[in-house]
């Protein structure tokens, strides 16, 4: 395990200008943003030992990221 966050530009570099354009004009996207980027956080926390939690915490909130990272996926696909 790497303990380096997720964050979503480094996720998708291909889409950095249509994150950034999107986080503008789309309400949704910039809440699944914001959303994204606090579970990512915690995650980080977690992983690092800032904010220990036990591993059923970690993992929920490992498959919480994942479930937004998917969503911004596809809203990234989308064209």
């Amino acid at each position: 395990m790497s303990h380096t966050p997720h964050e979503l530009a480094e996720e998708f570099p291909q889409h950095a200008e249509k994150i950034h354009a999107l986080k503008i004009t789309d309400a949704h996207f910039a809440k699944l943003m914001d959303a994204y980027h606090e579970v990512n956080r915690a995650v980080h926390r977690a992983e690092t030992g800032v904010d220990p939690v036990d591993d059923l915490t970690e993992q929920r909130m490992r498959k919480e990221r994942m479930v937004l990272k998917d969503q911004v996926a596809a809203i990234l696909a989308k064209g």
